[in-house]
């Protein structure tokens, strides 16, 4: 399966006059003590050492949903994985894992966030 498959078909869309990623944030602010919590969970029952949380507003085959948009009225689900599950799926590439390694921030302090647009996907770390 590819990426963009996983990913759904997000090319299709109009693109929005203001930046999705305004809203992105303010509902980042409501949600950070959750994915904290989930982030830590991952870790502590030994799942991953690298949990990924998928943030979009479309459909996407990663992951397991944690907070539903429609639930809290926001416009940004969220979604945990892990670097093992972004390997597997093949949106981590395999001889790329050192480069995010590297990369990858203290999941203490930050939320490994891959933020999906129309224009295309990116990871982004916030911290708490």
């Amino acid at each position: 399966m590819k990426a963009e498959e996983l990913l759904g078909n997000l090319g299709d869309q109009e693109l929005p006059k203001e930046s999705p990623l305004l809203s992105l944030k303010k509902d980042l602010d409501f949600y950070k003590d959750t994915i904290r919590e989930v982030a830590l969970d991952i870790i502590g029952e030994g799942l991953s050492n690298y949990p990924i949380f998928i943030a979009h507003q479309h459909q996407v085959s990663v992951g397991e949903v944690i907070i539903d948009k429609e639930e809290f009225g926001k416009d940004w689900t969220i979604q945990a994985s892990t670097l093992e599950e972004f390997i597997e799926k093949g949106i981590v590439q395999k001889d790329k894992k050192d480069v995010f390694l590297y990369s990858y921030k203290n999941p203490d302090e930050y939320a490994c966030i891959f933020v999906i647009v129309p224009e295309g996907a990116n990871f982004v770390f916030i911290p708490y």
